[in-house]
């Protein structure tokens, strides 16, 4: 499975608990406290009427009732009083409260009833079983819920009593009852709302959820670019990331080029040591055959030999440091606006001494006044290498065709020669240190170097070098960011 898919699992599985915790609370919390609200309410009420009732129970003779009563009247002028109330946008248009009165012995002796006025009632009725009735004439707390339909918890009243003193002694009981139905709607409306707020809650959550997800994808996909980039031996920038995945980016990137100049070190030194070899030997043969007795011409041959290999040893020596120093550098050491059509004729001019001895003449396909910011150094490093390997492989009394070109944001300048170009195999490794091919003028291998240089500079500026068969010859491309 994916990381984003993992993430938008574990993501949902997550919200998918809270949201049903969030409601077994509801369910074991809200809706209890609500009852509970109610029968503290009822609590206080039946105490209220107990004190209204005291009097006339007091007065009432053995057997009697209250149905005459001031408070029988009272009750009855509350079950006709017309309400229309709004209670949190919620219209309430009944008055639901059930009061009755039982004397001592848990008869009893007043009842506002069971409906809107007094058509049915329990006056007489033996409520001493009950346990609202029972449980306070023994000096308990009584209250019970009571379902009008059995098996219909929608029609349970909840009833809560409340004793009538004469002293300290208990003379009857004053129950107060009201519908659990008259509570239910503020209990739905508010389990709807917290449904709905749930709802919103759980989509806004999955969108940052999603948002999120693929933030991290994206930023890991980065990272993966980049590692896979690296691996293939590009030049990129470390990818800017928040946080630890930033700080991750910049560990690799620090790890890559510790493994990088300890690669390159290990090659290099390798590398250079197979290139020493062939002018150190030849320079010690030649210096001990000058210890005998030779002829002058021989003595003039074998000093001659020492000093083309000491010039090779030099100039491999200056072009490692060259190279070093190129690679060595993540940024333009002192950039600048640069005419690149001006500094080319600069470098082609240096090397047209060279050119007139050896026959090779110079042709401009296309040329293009094109400004960019650069390293100047660095630049004529990579045009006298490209010149200096141009005319090594070009035939004797050939051109070399060359075209600087504006294309889009880049500056493509491509040089072409008429040499006997390069086999497949060989045209990827073009550009590697200590990889060359034989001149075809005398022969011998030069250190490979010139276009490890080219290649390095023009990676250093942000472009890019290219070789493919001119048939024949070879065609060198050159892109640079203007």
């Amino acid at each position: 499975m994916r990381l984003g898919l993992r993430l938008l699992f574990a993501f949902f599985v997550i919200t998918g608990l809270a949201g049903f915790f969030a409601l077994q609370v509801f369910q074991s919390e809200v809706k209890p406290s609500a009852r509970e609200v109610m029968e503290d309410v009822l609590a206080d009420t039946a105490n209220l009427v107990a004190e209204q009732a005291a009097p006339a129970l007091r007065a009432m003779p053995p057997g009697g009732t209250l149905v005459d009563s001031p408070l029988a009247r009272d009750l009855a002028a509350y079950r006709l009083r017309p309400v229309d109330v709004q209670i949190w946008g919620l219209h309430k248009r009944t008055l639901d409260l059930r009061i009755y009165v039982t004397d001592a012995t848990g008869r009893v002796v007043l009842d506002s009833g069971f409906g809107t006025g007094a058509s049915r009632t329990a006056v007489g009725a033996d409520y001493s079983q009950w346990r609202d009735v029972h449980l306070t004439l023994r000096g308990e707390y009584g209250a019970r819920a009571t379902r009008t339909e059995p098996g219909d918890d929608g029609t349970s009243v909840m009833y809560v009593a409340a004793p009538v003193r004469d002293g300290d002694r208990v003379i009857g009981v004053v129950t107060v009852g009201k519908p659990l139905a008259t509570v239910q709607q503020f209990i739905d409306r508010a389990q709807r709302r917290i449904f709905v707020a749930g709802f919103w809650l759980l989509g806004l959550s999955a969108a940052v959820g999603v948002l999120v997800t693929i933030w991290m994808v994206r930023s890991v996909r980065k990272l993966k670019s980049y590692a896979m980039q690296v691996h293939a031996g590009e030049r990129v920038a470390v990818p800017r990331l928040p946080g630890e995945l930033g700080d991750l980016a910049v560990a690799v990137d620090e790890m890559r080029e510790r493994l990088e100049d300890r690669e390159r070190l290990e090659h290099t030194v390798r590398a250079l040591t197979h290139e020493l070899k062939s002018p150190l030997t030849a320079i010690q043969g030649a210096a001990e055959l000058l210890g005998d007795e030779l002829p002058p011409q021989d003595r003039e041959r074998f000093a001659r030999q020492i000093q083309e290999q000491s010039l090779r040893l030099r100039d491999l020596v200056d072009r490692m440091l060259e190279l070093s120093r190129l690679e060595g550098q993540r940024a333009i050491a002192n950039p600048r606006e640069l005419v690149l059509l001006t500094l080319i004729d600069e470098v082609a001019t240096a090397h047209v001494p060279l050119a007139i001895q050896r026959g090779i003449g110079l042709v401009w396909e296309a040329r293009a006044d094109i400004e960019l910011r650069g390293d100047r150094e660095s630049l004529v490093l990579l045009f006298s290498n490209l010149w200096a390997n141009a005319l090594d492989f070009a035939p004797e009394g050939t051109d070399i065709v060359v075209a600087l070109r504006r294309v889009d944001s880049e500056a493509v300048f491509t040089m072409r020669d008429t040499g006997p170009g390069v086999s497949d195999f060989a045209l990827p490794q073009l550009g590697q240190r200590f990889f060359s091919l034989p001149r075809p003028r005398d022969g011998r291998r030069g250190s490979g170097l010139g276009l490890a240089i080219v290649r390095q500079a023009a990676a250093l500026h942000g472009g890019s070098v290219s070789f493919e068969p001119a048939s024949p010859g070879l065609r060198v491309t050159v892109r640079l960011p203007v």
